[in-house]
């Protein structure tokens, strides 16, 4: 299963951002981390996506839960925002509606 976190905020916010992410410990033997992958946007400032492998869907609610942690060491960051999305595979999504 993947989680895909989003961040944005303004480019003024951007060094501070950059010292939280490298403040940052190492995560669990169950998550894998790819990215952060930053998308300049004129409009919106800058984007962050970030994709996190959970290998073991029991893990899931932790993982999420650890991952909210996380994105909470940014708050106070002025202009920040964030979204985690669990995402399910397509053979997964299809369990949930039984096929």
């Amino acid at each position: 299963m993947i989680i895909l976190t989003i961040s944005s905020f303004p480019p003024e916010s951007a060094r501070e951002i950059g010292k939280r992410f490298m403040e940052r410990g190492s995560l669990p033997d169950y998550i894998k981390m790819r990215g952060p992958y930053v998308l300049p946007r004129q409009a919106e400032g800058i984007q962050s996506m970030t994709l996190y492998e959970v290998d073991r869907p029991t893990r899931m609610a932790e993982a999420v839960e650890l991952l909210a942690n996380e994105q909470a060491k940014y708050f106070g960051t002025p202009g920040y925002t964030y979204s985690i999305n669990v995402c399910l595979e397509a053979e997964e999504a299809l369990k949930t509606i039984g096929l």
